[in-house]
């Protein structure tokens, strides 16, 4: 074989993602909100890109829609006695109801709060709500001042997001040079402000401020917070001979107990939950279910060709006209892209639907084992695909809001032959919980799912059961045993 310089030809095959194809695969995966950011950054790049009013001007400014002709001199306004003698304009009676007359133009909002009287906006309804644990709690220290009042403040803020104060003494007196009793003290100004409980080193502690605000700490509810841990192992023998107080008495300061807030902080530091807004709407008709896309949420891009047109004609040198098209291309291309990816929305979800029309019919307990390759091969697209359109989507249906994801799993055998969905055996699982005069075992109810139509283990059950964090027959034969 001799060496040398020689030429060849070789054929290959290789995926190459382009820009738009990236784009494209992108845009399925984002929510709402995620989408919304991605498209008003588009639109501050690219002048071509306009987003259409969500309700066109009945009139353009200046034009007042009157052909009258036009006059010098403004017309009079109608005096009071006019008015009063019914010769201006508007003869509309004076008994005349003007609220019913104000609907026919303004908002229903407008003329309710802006007519004064019993109907008026009331300003006293409107309550101030602390931020924070610590502004609430600061807000009640006002009035306590000096060296106690300044302890006071610094242990408000000390406290975490539960109320508990996690910080010693000891630790507080030395940082700030005051003696431990002073500090003492100032807790004890924190542990008497609302919401009962707060600045407690402990559970214990913590219910005992709760019963003493309650004026329900007696000797025998002290001894009971004192011995939580037999509460909680469910020996009431022990407590009852403790408290010296008999089966009555001790069940109903347990239900008291039960009462209190164990954490006390926690509404302060509450986040409110995201709000969700729905992609896709199922709805029952005639025919069966339809699905629709929320026109609220859908993304609306235009191209402004008008514009184009204008920056076309002008004077431009060849680096401009370069950017004028590449501006077009790109608009046009993700324009498209918003359309198609909204078709491969409703592709899904209708076969999601189709699938999972038990679901909606009769509800989880009709649900069927579905993965996203089954979805992907009827449609036709990639595996990946259908996972992308899933994520951050979510189904508003008669029965609720639900997140694309949730109609996706594994399930087990069933005598339907089907097999049925991972939610519907823990549907039945938590209704024969529920329904237990005397407790089940795991085993107990593998065999009444058996007698359903589920062929599952006993360790399925127990991994199903977890999951749905409810407690072991043992736990639960404790707690029944605690209440009574």
């Amino acid at each position: 074989m001799g060496l040398g310089p020689s030429l060849g030809i070789r054929q290959s095959q290789q995926l190459v993602l382009t820009p738009q194809l990236r784009q494209a695969i992108q845009l399925l995966q984002l929510s709402n909100l995620e989408l919304d950011a991605f498209l008003a950054e588009e639109l501050s790049k690219n002048p071509l890109l306009e987003a259409p009013a969500s309700e066109p001007d009945e009139q353009p400014a200046g034009d007042f829609g009157d052909d009258a002709p036009e006059s010098e001199e403004p017309a009079d306004d109608p005096g009071a006695d006019d008015l009063i003698m019914g010769q201006a304009e508007d003869d509309r009676p004076l008994d005349v109801d003007w609220t019913s007359e104000a609907l026919e133009t303004d908002s229903f909002s407008d003329v309710v709060t802006s007519g004064g009287g019993e109907e008026a906006f009331d300003f006293d309804r409107v309550e101030y709500s602390a931020t924070s644990l610590a502004e609430h709690l600061l807000d009640q220290l006002h009035g306590v001042s000096g060296a106690v009042g300044d302890l006071a403040r610094i242990i408000a803020e000390t406290l975490d997001e539960t109320g508990y104060l996690t910080v010693d003494l000891e630790q507080i007196a030395q940082l700030s040079g005051a003696p431990p009793e002073l500090v003492e003290r100032a807790l004890e100004a924190v542990q008497e402000l609302d919401p009962a409980g707060v600045g407690a080193r402990s559970l214990a502690e913590c219910l005992a401020l709760q019963a003493k605000a309650a004026d329900r700490y007696d000797p025998a509810m002290a001894r009971l917070i004192d011995n939580l841990d037999l509460l909680s192992k469910g020996r009431t023998n022990d407590l009852k001979r403790i408290c010296g107080v008999d089966d009555e008495d001790l069940a109903e300061m347990i239900r008291e107990l039960r009462a209190y807030d164990p954490k006390p902080g926690c509404r302060f530091f509450g986040s409110a939950a995201a709000e969700v807004t729905p992609d896709v709407f199922v709805r029952r008709t005639r025919a069966g279910f339809s699905v629709e896309l929320n026109q609220a949420t859908l993304p609306r891009l235009l191209v402004n060709r008008r514009y184009y047109q204008e920056l076309k004609s002008g004077p431009q040198d060849k680096q401009s006209r370069a950017w004028l098209s590449e501006c077009l291309q790109s608009a046009n291309w993700l324009v498209k892209a918003l359309d198609q990816r909204a078709r491969t929305i409703v592709k899904v979800v209708s076969e999601i639907v189709r699938r999972q029309q038990g679901f909606f019919e009769r509800g989880v307990s009709a649900m069927k084992p579905m993965t996203l390759r089954e979805v992907a091969e009827v449609i036709g697209m990639h595996e990946s695909t259908v996972s992308r359109v899933t994520s951050n989507k979510y189904l508003l249906c008669d029965r609720g809001l639900y997140e694309l994801k949730y109609f996706f799993g594994s399930g087990v055998q069933s005598a339907e032959g089907e097999g049925a969905a991972a939610e519907a055996v823990k549907a039945a699982i938590k209704q024969l919980i529920d329904a237990e005069s005397d407790i089940l075992s795991d085993d107990a109810i593998a065999g009444l799912l058996k007698d359903k139509g589920f062929d599952v283990a006993r360790r399925t059950v127990v991994k199903y059961r977890e999951a749905m964090g409810i407690g072991s027959s043992i736990q639960r034969r404790r707690l029944r045993k605690i209440a009574g």
